[in-house]
């Protein structure tokens, strides 16, 4: 476990979320409350939120191994604690408000910031034949620099603060530029990216709104000038590949053991809220950074 996490705090940060989205949330079912198997009359939904964001924290690789640990040792933190069983039929309603919680902790973005895709296998290459839990929820097979993979991938823009600031999900087998609309919708600035978002007609469609896209050149492509402080940030990109390992061998968003869809989407919407709050993450370091943030508009 992290040592500067503090559970109460997150704690807080939760339920104070959890105050203001949960009567709005229940105003748009059709009874007005969730299902009883959805419900928990000894748990609240920001006690079962902080559980799942605490795991992806705590350095551990098994939820259930985790769990059983906080009905053994943790019972005063959590007084209300119900069986591993019940608790996994309880997973699913979180999916909402943990994608709610995203957005409200997610980063700011100020003008600078990098973008990547990063693979999210979910079963390893030997068992694709065999495989039946993503057969029809969208899980292709896809390929990119360290090899072959059955899965997803997921985009991703940072700030210059390693702030998670937009995401996207996609099937493993979709080209990279085409997430980049619907990621970038919003920003505005200068973006830096690989190679593999080389593409005039993007260029264009981002510069047309606001939002500059700059990427290396490949070695078949001329040579042109390019502005000092984006050369300086270009080679700073790998900032967002720290952020990706990160993700993965600290907050725990991909594994290969999932039962269903929708406990894989509260595992990495819940991992992604843990990064969130996660207290030290990498950033950008150079002496006058703010120089180079553009202003807005």
């Amino acid at each position: 476990m992290i040592n500067d996490f503090d559970l109460t705090v997150a704690f807080c940060f939760v339920d104070e979320f959890c105050m203001k989205f949960e009567p709005e949330w229940h105003k748009q079912l059709i009874n007005g409350k969730t299902k009883s198997k959805g419900s928990c009359k000894t748990m609240t939904l920001s006690e079962i939120m902080t559980i799942l964001i605490w795991f992806h924290l705590s350095g551990g690789r098994c939820f259930k191994h985790f769990y059983m640990g906080l009905l053994q040792y943790n019972k005063a933190a959590f007084p209300g604690l119900v069986s591993y069983n019940r608790f996994v039929e309880l997973m699913p309603m979180t999916l909402l408000p943990l994608v709610g919680f995203f957005h409200c902790s997610k980063g700011t973005w100020s003008g600078i910031g990098f973008m990547d895709a990063t693979t999210i296998a979910v079963c390893h290459n030997k068992r694709i034949p065999s495989h039946k839990v993503f057969k029809d929820a969208g899980a292709k097979r896809g390929k990119s620099t360290m090899g072959w993979f059955f899965g997803f991938k997921l985009h991703i823009t940072i700030n210059e603060l390693g702030e998670v600031c937009s995401m996207k999900l996609t099937s493993g087998n979709v080209d990279d530029r085409k997430a980049v609309p619907d990621l970038t919708k919003t920003l505005f600035g200068k973006i830096f990216a690989d190679k593999g978002y080389i593409s005039k007609t993007l260029f264009e469609q981002l510069l047309a709104r606001g939002l500059k896209l700059v990427t290396p050149i490949r070695d078949n492509m001329k040579q042109k000038l390019m502005d000092l402080q984006e050369k300086i940030l270009l080679k700073k990109r790998p900032l967002i590949e720290s952020v990706n390992h990160m993700l993965k061998d600290v907050c725990h968003i991909e594994h290969t053991r999932h039962r269903s869809p929708i406990n894989f989407m509260v595992n990495l919407v819940s991992g992604m809220c843990a990064y969130a709050l996660h207290p030290h993450k990498p950033k950008l370091r150079l002496p006058n950074s703010t120089a180079l943030i553009p202003a807005a508009g």
